[in-house]
């Protein structure tokens, strides 16, 4: 498939079609992170830059060890060693880091739309990798292709979304891809942690984790991001544990062969019961595996792209 677009900003942008694309690049590319020797020059002589103005783990270690196994050279830049921490602007540490002339900048930023801003200000190609409370394109695709490589077909599929919606970006971005992806989507939440234009969303919400748990296919667990609460949205976290924290005793209700993911990093014993993240029925890791792959996938796809835009 020919790809036309210069930057990913949401799986909003993709169509179905692009998306299974990029499943089946990834699928590719996976056969590489099994092999003794993790390299090829598919990327040789391209350079990426990893702007990360917010802490991350596992995002910023795959996406650094996905265009290393590609042989691109990666660069990483962090707040905390970067000028805005002296008061420069977005803009100009944008623009200094496309002096440089990188193939791509993959960026996440506190702020909702710093993405966006990047995108149409620069002419290399954007990756989001997280912005405010936006969107987490790169997450919700190794989610989808998690799945995708469980079940081969997400269609007519119901996966239940639990946690911290207000403030997650791993969860708008996934109810888009998955509804993409013919899935049925469930939303799972207290009251205090739903946003308010959770309505217009395409998915079913339910209070009750009992009963939105039930014949489900898969649960997206969500990380409690109680440093992005600016006031006390729970009574304590005992009570959320007991009321909304994923235990095995919830599954029973849940399909036979259900799945359950969590984007991490992971409170154990607070979102999810610290046996059920090391069992069988967990993708955790396999999120974490597939993560490197999808974004094998991306770096390849965005790095060498011909002509068009969006």
């Amino acid at each position: 498939m020919q790809w036309l677009h210069k930057d990913l900003l949401d799986v909003s942008q993709l169509s179905r079609s692009e998306v299974m694309s990029l499943f089946e690049t990834a699928r590719h590319f996976q056969e590489i992170n099994e092999r003794p020797v993790k390299k090829v020059p598919t990327l040789r002589g391209r350079s990426v830059v990893l702007f990360f103005a917010e802490p991350s783990t596992r995002t910023k270690t795959s996406f650094d060890v996905a265009g290393k196994r590609l042989s691109a050279d990666t660069f990483s830049l962090a707040k905390s060693s970067s000028s805005l921490t002296k008061g420069e602007t977005l803009k100009d540490t944008a623009l200094t880091l496309q002096a440089m002339a990188p193939d791509a900048i993959v960026i996440r930023h506190w702020c909702s739309g710093a993405a966006r801003f990047m995108a149409d200000l620069l002419d290399c190609s954007i990756i989001n990798a997280g912005d405010g409370r936006h969107a987490h394109p790169t997450q919700a695709l190794l989610d989808g292709f998690t799945l995708y490589q469980e079940w081969g077909d997400l269609s007519g599929k119901t996966v239940l979304i639990l946690g911290d919606v207000t403030h997650s970006r791993v969860a708008r971005s996934n109810v888009i891809l998955l509804n993409k992806m013919g899935a049925r989507v469930r939303i799972c939440a207290p009251r205090t942690l739903l946003p308010r234009t959770v309505k217009s969303w395409r998915a079913e919400v339910f209070h009750d984790l009992d009963e939105a748990v039930r014949d489900v296919d898969a649960v997206m667990c969500l990380r409690l991001q109680l440093e992005r609460q600016k006031q006390g949205l729970l009574p304590d976290l005992r009570e959320y544990a007991s009321t909304y924290g994923l235990s095995a005793r919830h599954l029973e209700k849940a399909s036979r062969d259900v799945r359950v993911l969590h984007p991490g990093p992971m409170n154990r014993g607070v979102e999810i019961a610290s046996d059920l993240a090391d069992a069988d029925c967990s993708l955790v890791l396999d999120q974490v595996a597939n993560g490197v792959s999808m974004r094998m996938a991306l770096l390849f796809q965005y790095m060498t792209r011909k002509g068009g835009e969006e």
